[in-house]
């Protein structure tokens, strides 16, 4: 697990402002030719990545595969972990949270 450091604010270029998680799916053997594909088609499976984004010093690291769409969240948990990103609650998510007194 990577360190997490303390949060300071800084400025970001714009375009680098927001965190990508890219999500790309496989196609190969889709065809009965080799190189070729069916436009829009696609296995339910493939990995999970991120890019190098210097504002938020993330460089990338390596790819999480998932099987199905059923586990395309937690590949993309484990890159997040991966990369040391902390997410907060929105505010539709906090009325899910209960706190303890």
């Amino acid at each position: 697990m990577p360190n997490i450091e303390p949060a300071v604010a800084q400025e970001a270029k714009y375009g680098e402002q927001m965190i990508e998680v890219k999500v790309r799916f496989w196609t190969n053997d889709i065809t009965p030719t080799d190189g070729n594909v069916f436009p829009k088609h696609a296995w339910s499976t493939g990995i999970v990545r991120m890019e190098r984004n210097k504002s938020h010093g993330i460089a990338p690291r390596k790819s999480v595969p998932f099987n199905s769409l059923l586990t395309l969240g937690t590949a993309i948990d484990k890159v997040l972990i991966q990369h040391g990103i902390r997410l907060h609650t929105s505010r539709q998510m906090k009325k899910y949270w209960h706190k303890n007194r």
